[in-house]
């Protein structure tokens, strides 16, 4: 059976599925029993990828450092994805007025302050501050599983503005850092042609911003800093990345003071997952329902015989 690509008719499916079930507002929805018993299964496959690595698990809540977000320069970036917490500070007056013009329909958010915190964009950005300083010879592995927050709403259910990402972050040298991202590429290929998700591998860049931002993509992708792996699910044109993999160079060891074990300044690489894409990338390419899908499928993500 040919697959045809209807991104409304796939977003439908997946509500009447109990699979995703809507807010009001586009891009953050709940996720019903089902598609986590997915996004379960797929983390015990990578735990089963990474299990002879000898990586640390590290992982913060879905917020981060307002100073942080500044200081890896990411208002420069990305402005267009942040998500800053503002909160009330005002007294009894004040709050009574907050009240009133929320209950008339009224704008109130210049009643609030900028917090301390913003919203996480990224997995791994708590990652750095923690290894000032000197790596260990051999360098650090570091495993992180968190909620990330951007603020890209959308009608395509795989764009969310609240979702998980897993990462793995690699701080060493070059001649480390590099043939491991090269090596979770190969994984990942080998994973996803199990999981039969029709994926290919492109040199892509991030969603820089502005005109600049295009200079900064172009650099990116002329250096080859970041692979993604594809996989179409809204349409067969504009195939959906699943899984990036990023090599920064010396940026965070140059941000955050992390020297290799020579004293020389660290490079870095992080693998990111999309949980929830992947996610839905199974349920476009093998159904609805994963007690249909095939026995290998449900035995790589551990849910033959549990669902």
């Amino acid at each position: 059976m040919t697959m045809t690509y209807d991104m409304p008719a796939f977003y439908d499916g997946l509500v009447s599925n109990g699979l995703i079930l809507p807010s009001g507002v586009p891009g953050v929805f709940g996720r019903g029993a089902m598609y986590e018993r997915v996004i379960a299964g797929l983390n015990h496959a990578l735990d089963e990828l990474a299990k002879d690595d000898g990586y640390d698990v590290i992982n913060h809540p879905p917020v981060l450092p307002r100073k942080l977000l500044e200081k890896v320069n990411y208002l420069e970036s990305f402005p267009h994805l942040c998500g800053s917490i503002h909160s009330f500070m005002g007294n009894g007056l004040e709050a009574l007025r907050l009240a009133e013009k929320a209950h008339a329909g009224e704008p109130w958010g210049d009643m609030l302050v900028q917090s301390d915190v913003v919203m996480s964009p990224a997995a791994c950005y708590s990652i750095y501050p923690l290894f000032k300083g000197q790596l260990p010879e051999g360098g650090r592995t570091i495993g992180v599983n968190n909620w990330v927050y951007r603020h890209e709403p959308s009608a395509e259910p795989t764009r969310m503005m609240a979702f998980r990402m897993r990462e793995f972050v690699r701080l060493a040298g070059v001649d480390e850092v590099v043939p491991w991202r090269e090596m979770w590429l190969n994984r990942f290929k080998a994973l996803f042609e199990a999981l039969q998700l029709p994926a290919h591998a492109e040199v892509a860049s991030d969603p820089f911003f502005g005109r600049a931002g295009k200079m900064m993509a172009a650099s990116q992708i002329e250096q080859k800093l970041k692979f993604e792996l594809m996989v179409p699910i809204n349409s067969l044109e504009s195939p959906t990345a699943l899984v990036s993999f990023n090599y920064h160079q010396t940026k965070f060891g140059e941000t955050f003071e992390i020297l290799q074990a020579n004293g020389e300044l660290a490079h870095t690489a992080c693998i990111g997952i999309g949980m929830e894409r992947i996610t839905m990338g199974l349920f476009k390419h093998l159904g609805f329902d994963p007690r249909q899908w095939p026995e290998s499928v449900r035995q790589r993500l551990w849910i033959h015989g549990q669902v």
